[in-house]
């Protein structure tokens, strides 16, 4: 793990970032009555992927640590 100088530089960073940005508008998309509901938890839900990425990379320290945010 110290080959990375960031998270950035983790692929399942970068494939969950680009899966949230195509996701994000595709869910901007949906019929009225899902748009509020399904598409909040879509964006919310990959977004949190990407987030929990980032903050066990900070604690990548502490392996446990690391691979339980991976795991969230």
């Amino acid at each position: 793990m110290s080959d990375f100088k960031s998270y950035k530089d983790l692929e399942i960073y970068v494939n969950s970032m680009n899966l949230f940005l195509k996701l994000h508008p595709q869910t901007l998309k949906l019929p009225k009555y899902e748009l509020y509901e399904l598409g909040s938890q879509l964006r919310r839900s990959s977004d949190s992927v990407v987030s929990n990425i980032v903050e066990g990379y900070g604690r990548r320290k502490y392996k446990a640590d690391f691979i339980r945010f991976l795991v969230f």
